[in-house]
């Protein structure tokens, strides 16, 4: 089996399971990469109204938060408290998500010191005491027992996973300082086209062996399956130019939607949200999986 397929495969091995049915309603984001606030390097910076505005509208209609990893930039800065002071609105926001048993947290490569529970402890107690990170989680739905992988996407990309110290290293010490410069990091899949491409593939090919839907991120670039064939999903990220992305969970169907910063006709400005696929019933795509495996069983 390729590596990186078998990375995977670990990672969801020892994934915890969540509850959800037909009446839950989830939204999941990833790649916030919230930084310390320098406009030069924090790419979250130009985007924090248009998610806080996002998050405070899925906890007001009673959404369940899922961060897909990298919530935090934490190759590029080393202080994370600087982070949690620098945004400290949205943390107390995503404070009364946790204190209402609504967010779930994974860790990505840029945030894996999370999976450290020690450093969770010693840092995130004002907002979330005794939090964890995972590094995948399987939604299963209580009626059916289908299930939905959540992953960061990370385990897909060598130098990323495996390599993580040293591509941390490269961007801590190198990348950073040529991207602003106006020059892109090389060693991430959200800017290197390469890269992304394959790392897309391997995800693709691990859903489709493993007959799941698999929900991902990493890659920045936001996916809704157009093909019959394939079932996986990416959230996309909080550092677009012109918007963040996400998927939603809502009343047995998913969708993945775009905010932006919009105008009125007379001038105003406003947070709005887009659908750019879906809204689908769920049970499809179940039923077509389940379908595939009935085939495979008597082929």
């Amino acid at each position: 089996m390729d590596l990186a397929l078998r990375r995977i495969a670990k990672a969801v091995e020892s994934a915890p399971e969540v509850l959800f049915d037909d009446r839950s309603q989830i939204v999941i984001m990833s790649d916030c990469h919230r930084g310390d606030g320098d406009e030069r390097s924090d790419n979250f910076a130009k985007n924090q109204t248009i998610y806080y505005a996002a998050i405070n509208y899925y906890y007001r209609e009673g959404f369940t938060y899922i961060e897909l990893g990298d919530g935090e930039e934490l190759w590029e800065n080393t202080d994370l408290r600087e982070i949690l002071e620098m945004y400290e609105h949205i943390y107390q926001l995503l404070g009364r998500f946790y204190r209402e048993g609504r967010l779930i947290m994974l860790y990505g490569n840029h945030d894996i010191v999370k999976r450290d529970q020690e450093y969770l402890k010693g840092n995130y107690d004002l907002y979330f005491p005794r939090i964890r990170a995972y590094e995948s989680v399987l939604l299963r739905h209580s009626d059916t027992g289908d299930v939905i992988v959540l992953i960061h996407g990370h385990q897909a990309d060598f130098l990323n996973s495996s390599l993580w110290r040293l591509a941390r290293f490269l961007v801590r010490n190198f990348w950073r300082r040529i991207e602003r410069m106006g020059f892109n990091d090389l060693t991430s899949a959200a800017k290197n086209y390469k890269v992304r491409m394959m790392v897309e593939d391997k995800l693709i090919r691990w859903a489709g062996r493993e007959n799941l839907i698999l929900v991902a991120g990493h890659t920045h670039r936001p996916v809704y399956p157009l093909k019959e064939e394939e079932y996986y999903f990416n959230s996309g990220s909080c550092v677009h130019p012109n918007g963040i992305t996400a998927i939603e969970i809502s009343k047995g169907s998913i969708s993945l939607v775009k905010w932006s910063v919009k105008t009125r006709n007379d001038g105003t400005l406003y947070v709005g949200r887009d659908v750019l696929g879906g809204p689908e019933s769920l049970e499809k795509f179940f039923q077509r999986l389940r379908l595939r495996k009935r085939d495979k069983i008597h082929s």
